[in-house]
């Protein structure tokens, strides 16, 4: 995705009003990596530079990258190369700099900054040091940083829709998963805060919101001891935006108190993106996802129940490792039964330092390809994406 270069009431005025020079950004990943992006954008604008989409514009490109599974590296990869290929100074910043930061700079003598996936807010000061002479290695080895509603930000989306991140980091240890690592422990930003960035975006002329972190139906749970998720939407309520739409709900928050917020608070949408990644028990205790088989199918009914227009999208993964045709079968089974209305498949990647890469009995490559591709035929009632 690309930033925008024409200045809105989303963007920040700068401060510094000597010409400075302009930096293009390149923006890989997820949603949360893009509001990470627009923070980067708003506090070199505030300081004077220029900030273009077109890595023809500039010199220095900041690159924010992703690392969540091997694909997203190789284009991460295949991004730097390209750049560096047509001269270009590079700032790799997000989730491949803090993790392989060493081997970035090893490899790539364009590399002029890594920046980690905690200390995006020293983007100004990395840039400085570049342009001083100096090669800087800028990542906290435990990210702990949050932003919040007074950290500049440049939107890169629409006028209408914003991303709201509501908490960073991620306190499970699913087998498969690499994101602890690269973002570290859960940790949540005040309802006040949220609220704060909702009214500053509402005054932006904003009509949707997404509220985003990697387990938002955890959010508050760091701040309170319990997830704060049904507060946190009726306080939103008060918030002149239109929909409200929450992304990456786990089963065990969707508690009555949530359900009950998503049915009484009139902006927020009935839309639920839950991340199932599996239905049999025995494959889901090898994710070290063992509490979900219990729950799903009645959280799925109480859903169905409660909130009659529910839209369901869900993510599974197939050819982990130990998984029999048995297993997939009952997850065909499962999603056939379940009718959800959008469904995405990958296939198992294997992540070095995530327990899932060392078990025993890997499934080939092609096996999980073709149980992929089976998955996209015999699903019905559902709208089938393929990564």
């Amino acid at each position: 995705m690309t930033a925008g270069t024409t200045p809105s009431p989303a963007h920040p005025e700068p401060r510094n009003t000597e010409p400075r020079k302009t930096v293009a950004f390149a923006h890989l990943g997820c949603e949360k990596n893009r509001v990470d992006t627009e923070h980067m954008l708003g506090l070199l604008a505030q300081a004077g530079y220029g900030v273009s989409a077109d890595e023809a514009d500039a010199t220095v490109v900041v690159v924010n990258t992703c690392s969540f599974i091997q694909d997203a590296r190789e284009e991460s990869v295949r991004t730097l190369v390209e750049l560096a290929e047509q001269g270009k100074e590079l700032i790799i910043a997000g989730c491949l700099a803090q993790h392989f930061q060493e081997e970035l700079l090893e490899s790539l003598p364009e590399a002029k900054a890594i920046v980690g996936t905690g200390d995006y807010q020293h983007i100004v000061s990395v840039l400085e040091r570049v342009e001083a002479g100096e090669r800087v290695t800028q990542v906290s080895a435990n990210p702990t940083f949050v932003a919040d509603e007074h950290l500049p930000r440049y939107r890169t989306t629409s006028e209408a829709i914003a991303y709201l991140k509501v908490a960073e980091g991620c306190d499970y240890r699913c087998a498969f998963c690499i994101i602890p690592h690269l973002r570290g422990d859960q940790r949540s930003r005040t309802i006040e805060s949220i609220v704060a960035e909702a009214k500053q975006l509402a005054a932006q002329g904003v009509q949707e919101l997404v509220l985003i972190s990697q387990i938002t139906t955890n959010y508050g749970l760091d701040l309170a001891g319990k997830p704060q998720l049904a507060e946190l939407l009726r306080a939103l309520g008060e918030v002149e935006i239109p929909w409200i739409r929450v992304h990456y709900a786990y089963p065990t928050g969707l508690t009555e108190a949530v359900l009950a917020a998503y049915r009484e608070v009139p902006n927020v949408l009935p839309y639920l993106d839950l991340p199932l990644q599996h239905s049999h028990p025995e494959v889901l205790r090898a994710m070290n996802r063992p509490w979900q088989a219990d729950v799903t199918g009645g959280v799925l009914r109480r859903i169905r129940e409660q909130l009659p227009d529910a839209v369901l999208r869900t993510t599974f993964i197939v050819g982990f490792p130990g998984e029999t045709e048995e297993h997939f079968q009952h997850l065909l089974d499962f999603v056939a039964e379940q009718r959800f209305d959008h469904v995405g498949v990958f296939t198992f990647s294997p992540e070095e330092g995530t327990p899932a890469a060392d078990l025993p009995d890997q499934v080939p490559a092609e096996v999980a390809q073709a149980h992929r591709d089976l998955e996209s035929r015999k699903t019905t009632g559902s709208t089938v994406l393929l990564p």
